[in-house]
């Protein structure tokens, strides 16, 4: 790696850099060239820089000394996401095949800029120069992900907000909201006001697990339809596509709890306020089929995703395997057990997807009882779902719990940390993993559309605890998803990660630190291990 790379510190990595000679510096008199495509982008830009630099750059039409220049170029051989920079030290070029590409080479150009850049008011004394450079870049993935649930805790609209921006200063493109589960439904439903009514507030959340323990605290929350749909529009000026996920048929405590009907005794529910696998599910019949068709024909007029996400996870066969009306659907439709059925399920809402132009996608156990036509595998039980898929010829998506669990600790020491679902997840094992196994062909790899890091909030109350969890092993697998495999060298990154890091302390990000010192969260003042252990 040149030490150009090391010096300008742009995590994730790109492709190509080459050093050249002096730099550019920025000043009042420093103008962005744009045209009609690339306007907006050039807007955003200036007003980005101002708050730190104190000044506002003209927005201009023509090139030449002193301008940035944002434009597309199609004969550039990029792919839609990719950019290119000349960065001399009379002017800046940054050209791309589409808007995308444009907004990820404005996403190089403030990280080339000093850390300050990100602060919101002005900052003295801070010479605003960018090295001189070539820089040609593209992702390796398509789907550079980050999943975030919200149903085990709901999150406040602006704290979404801010993590979509940080999704974008990484060049992730995808953000997985998690919005329902047995311990709370996050989404307002117009034709079903009882989910959000019922279905949002539980009495009580789970502190531990083993031995059980509970706050007694009353929590709860969700987002209107044009909450969401701020959400998505925010997002897709970054880029970003928001792809939301309703549980079914498991994890569905909450809805049954708003609508018992749904359920496969008919009996009140409360909503869920303990963690873990529940065999609470939604029943079979044609009304609770129906039902889940209506929640996903809302779902899809605020989120216009292709993939529409269904859960599909952990779903115990007990109460079907009890339940008169469950053994006579397998019956009539000729299956073998209650996997068959859980498949049967799923292919109606893949159908039903299908019929609106739209893709489903569900966690591996889709997979059991054979796959619907049209689904895409989120693979987390490890790889071995995702490799199934892709040998079948199902588009995966690598999800795997043992390099992408964010919720799991970051030391060996949990004492040190704060409480977490398990696990031992250290930055250096998330930097390293390669989301291609090898065990496929170089034709079943094409099927791997990309990965994600995952966010599950049983024991991550508050936004600085998701800050905390998420980065800055979210910005090693940023470099995961767009580097090339070949440019790859974790301590090259730890060293690139550590002026990365006053970006994300510009940015009020609650990171974890890399080596030992006093972190105050959640009123714990632990003496925290090493990050990189």
């Amino acid at each position: 790696m040149s030490q150009l790379a090391q010096s300008l510190a742009i995590i994730p990595l790109p492709a190509v850099i080459e050093p050249r000679e002096g730099s550019f510096v920025f000043g009042p008199q420093t103008r962005i060239a744009v045209s009609l495509d690339s306007r907006e982008l050039g807007e955003r830009l200036r007003s980005e820089l101002r708050p730190a630099m104190g000044f506002s750059l003209e927005l201009t039409g023509r090139g030449g000394k002193d301008t940035i220049s944002l434009g597309l170029d199609r004969s550039l051989k990029l792919g839609p996401e990719g950019y290119q920079i000349e960065a001399a030290a009379d002017q800046i070029d940054i050209r791309a095949v589409e808007p995308a590409g444009l907004f990820y080479g404005i996403q190089t150009l403030k990280q080339m800029l000093p850390a300050a850049v990100f602060r919101q008011g002005r900052q003295e004394g801070v010479e605003w120069s960018v090295p001189s450079a070539s820089i040609k870049d593209s992702p390796r993935f398509g789907w550079r992900g980050a999943h975030l649930d919200v149903s085990r805790y709901f999150m406040p609209k602006e704290f979404l907000l801010k993590f979509i921006d940080l999704l974008a200063l990484h060049k992730l493109n995808t953000f997985h909201l998690h919005l329902t589960d047995d311990q709370g439904w996050r989404m307002e439903i117009k034709k079903y006001p009882k989910l959000t009514e019922v279905g949002a507030w539980r009495s009580d959340s789970m502190l531990t697990y083993d031995p059980p323990t509970h706050d007694g605290k009353p929590h709860g929350g969700f987002y209107t339809q044009e909450d969401l749909r701020e959400i998505v529009a925010y997002a897709k000026e970054r880029f970003i596509t928001v792809v939301p996920e309703i549980e079914m048929p498991g994890h569905a405590q909450a809805a049954i709890a708003a609508y018992p009907e749904l359920g496969n005794s008919g009996l009140p529910l409360p909503v869920g306020v303990t963690w873990g696998v529940n065999e609470n599910v939604y029943s079979v019949d044609e009304a609770t089929i129906q039902f889940n068709k209506d929640v996903l024909a809302e779902v899809m007029e605020v989120f216009p995703s292709k993939f529409i996400h269904i859960g599909g996870d952990e779903v115990p066969k007990t109460q079907w395997k009890a339940s008169k009306a469950a053994q006579a659907r397998i019956k009539e439709l000729g299956l073998r057990d209650e996997d068959e059925l859980q498949s049967w399920f799923v292919r109606q809402m893949d159908t039903f997807l299908a019929e609106q132009g739209r893709r489903l996608v569900g966690w591996d156990e889709i997979l059991e009882g054979g796959l619907a036509p049209g689904a895409t595998v989120m693979s987390w039980r490890g790889e071995e779902g995702g490799i199934a898929a892709a040998k079948a010829g199902h588009d995966v998506v690598m999800a795997p719990n043992q390099w992408t669990y964010f919720d799991h600790y970051q030391s060996r020491d949990h004492a040190s940390e704060p409480h977490a679902i398990g696990g031992f997840l250290p930055l250096q094992k998330v930097y390293e993993y390669d989301p291609i196994p090898p065990d496929l062909t170089p034709d079943e790899a094409e099927h791997v559309l990309g990965a994600q890091g995952q966010v599950w909030t049983e024991y991550i109350a508050t936004p600085k605890a998701v800050e905390y969890m998420a980065f800055p092993r979210l910005s090693a697998l940023a470099e995961v998803v767009w580097s090339p495999v070949d440019k790859k060298c974790f301590d090259g990154f730890v060293t690139r990660l550590q002026k990365h890091l006053e970006r994300l302390e510009a940015k009020d990000v609650k990171y974890r630190p890399l080596s030992p010192q006093p972190h105050p969260l959640n009123d714990l003042e632990p003496e925290l291990a090493s990050n990189l252990v």
